[in-house]
């Protein structure tokens, strides 16, 4: 608990940038809950209600990899505190839907709102290495996690709440005021950016045509990087694998419980309730003990742990036609889980330096989600033609092969090994 508390206190600008994200996602889950939950009211449709997902998924990639060459521009946390108020300003059309007719507005709403998190996440990523020691990013990263979980626990429930009280009207002025109280915390943040970034060394002399193919230099030079060494690769690709596991998971898990366990729907959201529990103890155990750990073992051991709890998971029922087993994994696994990214992050931030972090970040984000696109279409596919069951196994052996494949490794994922920015021509 020593290195936790470190963290805490006596990090300031880290406390608010954490607390600023506790307030911001939560009020991301009570509007995504309370979203789902009014569109299928106004429009009695399923089709309708998927399109919210497309909506908030499809700008991660497009333009995840491009904004991450912006976000190396700016300050970051001048990009936080832009971010937050621009939310603020493009929930104000909710309060103009009334019914079906006009369900296009919040999918409007919900695209633009994604767009700008695409800004949002490398701003934040970025700043976490400078704003503590690098002894401290593994305590600090699990910490990133924990909140994550932890607002999940407490939107999920107030957008319902939400919801049922006061509507879409309810749902908007909520997560504008956590987006206000976000942006006073970030605001009082000490931390500013002492040296420009090379990308924004500019002369006004520079022309529309040359601006544009810097930017694209710029762009392609982040993707470049994501293969640049043997140990970005490394995690470029745990980060394909897993993601494809992740589209995996989310199209097949439901019909798991239903099909396999025979859970209803009530059954079915407890279960995935709590994981967040388990996230949530486990990135407090990550935060206590992980700075004792170097990150690459972190992350490895915990991947592989995370895919052998998810197999056992997906095994059992071929034994057992109870229900509690399925509770008992979806908790424990939140230890391994909370590890293993907590280590990953911080391996990430060791491996990137400042002023190329955002890019490559944005671009293993976008890869990332292509990943989960490929995972959600070939799981519907194959869910049906090989069994749910099977399936959802290979999934788990990814991350099974994965966490050995980075434990193995783990002697060149060293912190000097960082990716540096070009050198100006």
């Amino acid at each position: 608990m020593k290195d936790l508390w470190g963290v805490l206190v006596r990090q300031r600008d880290y406390r608010l940038m954490l607390s600023a994200g506790l307030i911001s996602l939560t009020g991301d889950w009570l509007l995504r809950t309370g979203l789902a939950f009014q569109v299928y009211v106004l429009t009695g449709s399923t089709l309708a209600s998927g399109g919210l997902l497309l909506a908030s998924f499809l700008p991660a990639v497009v333009l995840g990899s491009l904004a991450g060459v912006f976000v190396d521009r700016w300050d970051q946390r001048t990009t936080m505190l832009v971010t937050n108020v621009l939310n603020v300003v493009v929930l104000l059309p909710l309060l103009a839907v009334h019914g079906a007719s006009t369900i296009w507005i919040v999918y409007a709403v919900v695209l633009a709102q994604s767009c700008l998190q695409q800004f949002f996440t490398p701003a934040e990523q970025s700043l976490v290495p400078v704003l503590v020691s690098s002894e401290q990013l593994v305590t600090a990263n699990a910490l990133n996690s924990q909140i994550r979980d932890l607002a999940r626990l407490i939107g999920a429930a107030l957008g319902g709440l939400f919801a049922a009280i006061g509507g879409l009207t309810m749902l908007a002025i909520g997560d504008a005021v956590t987006f206000l109280i976000a942006v006073a915390l970030v605001a009082a943040m000490r931390y500013r950016r002492t040296h420009p970034n090379q990308a924004e060394e500019t002369t006004s002399e520079e022309t529309a045509g040359g601006a544009i193919r810097r930017l694209k230099t710029e762009w392609t030079e982040g993707l470049r990087l994501c293969v640049a060494g043997p140990a970005i690769r490394l995690l470029f690709v745990f980060s394909l694998v897993t993601g494809v596991g992740e589209g995996i998971m989310s199209t097949l898990f439901a019909p798991f419980v239903s099909a396999e366990i025979g859970g209803d729907g009530k059954v079915y959201g407890l279960i995935v309730s709590s994981q967040a529990i388990g996230g949530i103890v486990g990135g407090l155990i990550a935060a206590a003990i992980g700075s004792r750990w170097p990150a690459a073992t972190l992350w490895g051991l915990g991947a592989f742990a995370f895919g052998v709890i998810d197999v056992a998971l997906f095994l059992y029922p071929l034994v057992s036609d109870s229900t509690l087993p399925a509770f008992v994994f979806m908790i424990v696994v939140g230890l391994p889980g909370a590890l293993s990214l907590a280590g990953m992050m911080t391996v990430f931030q060791h491996l990137t330096a400042d002023g190329t972090r955002g890019r490559i970040f944005g671009a293993i984000g976008a890869a990332e989600s292509v990943a989960v696109l490929v995972g959600i279409t070939s799981a519907g596919f194959l869910g049906d033609a090989v069994g749910i069951i099977p399936v959802l196994v290979v999934q788990g052996l990814g991350y099974v092969v994965g966490g050995l494949v980075v434990f193995s490794r783990r002697r060149g994922l060293l912190p000097q090994r960082a990716v540096a920015p070009p050198l100006p021509a």
